[in-house]
């Protein structure tokens, strides 16, 4: 299995997560939400991808929340 096209740690299930993501039509924040919760246990640090899941999802709540919210970070 390549480890550019079709990572181990993105295949360990039925699913690849690109399908799922692309299926399920999410965005860039939930999509990496999905991405490193479906690898935590598989590529040697679940704690740290988890913790990048946290940020995606607070990062989308942010979104939901604040009507003002720039894309733009710097503002």
């Amino acid at each position: 299995m390549s480890n550019v096209n079709h990572p181990a740690h993105y295949n360990t299930g039925k699913y690849e997560v690109i399908d799922v993501i692309e299926d399920w039509k999410l965005n860039f924040n939930l999509g990496n939400v999905v991405k490193y919760i479906s690898r935590a246990d598989h590529k040697g640090n679940a704690l740290e991808d988890l913790k990048k899941a946290a940020w995606y999802i607070q990062r989308e709540i942010g979104l939901h929340e604040d009507t003002t919210y720039s894309s733009d970070p710097r503002d």
